[in-house]
């Protein structure tokens, strides 16, 4: 839902980033790899304890995520890179939520709702990616993706806010992770929704 309110502060940093590292010759799926790299090795240090540094190590993840898109954009995006800039957004995003749980045996129950909850999120979100060519959905945003994106009420910023705040305070990781995971069920309903009156009007009368 934030993630219109973000792009436009966002979007001309990494375009200026960009823009440098294209000029040297850097290619958007090394940004990919080493985003995700700095992924797992935050998912490392939050399961031993260090949630501060496994924030910052998200942080350089996150940013690197951003980066890679408008690097490749710089050229011609690929299908390959534009796959797995997806996949590994869930593995890193649910290995967060999984990292606490591996520290905190008292977290696993909220840790499994919330990873539940990505699924729904994430199923949701692909599968119409899947059709979308088919029923010739119109895409969700002003940006050039290699998929169909699929908006909600959860979605990068909100996510991104979400690990935020679980690092920062993670005493209170239950009460987000009950939150958040019920947020993400309603933004997996209004997918569906939508998205099932979308193909189905798009099917031959």
């Amino acid at each position: 839902m934030l993630d219109q309110v973000t792009r436009p502060f966002v979007d001309p940093v990494l375009n200026a980033m960009a823009t440098v590292l294209h000029q040297h010759h850097v290619s958007a799926n090394q940004v990919t790899f080493v985003a995700f790299i700095a992924g797992l090795l935050a998912m490392i240090l939050i399961a031993l304890g260090q949630p501060l540094l496994g924030l910052a190590l998200f942080g350089l993840n996150r940013l690197l995520d951003g980066l890679d898109g408008a690097l490749a954009r710089c050229g011609r995006p690929t299908m390959a890179g534009g796959y797995l800039d997806i996949v590994f957004d869930f593995i890193i995003y649910s290995g967060i939520v999984l990292a606490f749980a591996v520290f905190d045996q008292s977290l696993a129950l909220t840790a499994a709702f919330v990873i539940f909850s990505f699924v729904g999120t994430g199923s949701s979100f692909l599968a119409m990616a899947i059709f979308a060519d088919r029923a010739q959905a119109a895409p969700r945003t002003p940006q050039s993706k290699s998929f169909y994106f699929l908006g909600g009420l959860t979605e990068g910023t909100e996510t991104l806010l979400f690990i935020t705040l679980i690092c920062l305070l993670p005493d209170f990781f239950n009460v987000f992770g009950v939150i958040f995971g019920l947020m993400c069920l309603l933004t997996t309903y209004t997918r569906i929704h939508q998205s099932y009156h979308t193909l189905t009007a798009a099917e031959p009368k």
